[in-house]
């Protein structure tokens, strides 16, 4: 089982201000989240893939 981050904990990992993880989450961008009662979590293993993706995208072909 994946280690599961709530918001200040995914946005202390990413170095993002919570507001902008929130903002990421109101138009569908950011790692994928979801909601385990009231609280919005994130699993640890989507947001090292959300950090790749943005890596890849960042590549500039040779």
């Amino acid at each position: 089982m994946s280690r599961l981050l709530t918001l200040p904990e995914a946005a202390a990992q990413l170095r993002r201000p919570v507001n902008t993880l929130r903002h990421w989450r109101y138009v569908g961008t950011g790692p994928a989240s979801f909601r385990m009662g009231r609280r919005v979590m994130y699993r640890e293993e989507d947001v090292a893939a959300w950090v790749e993706a943005q890596r890849q995208a960042e590549r500039v072909p040779a």
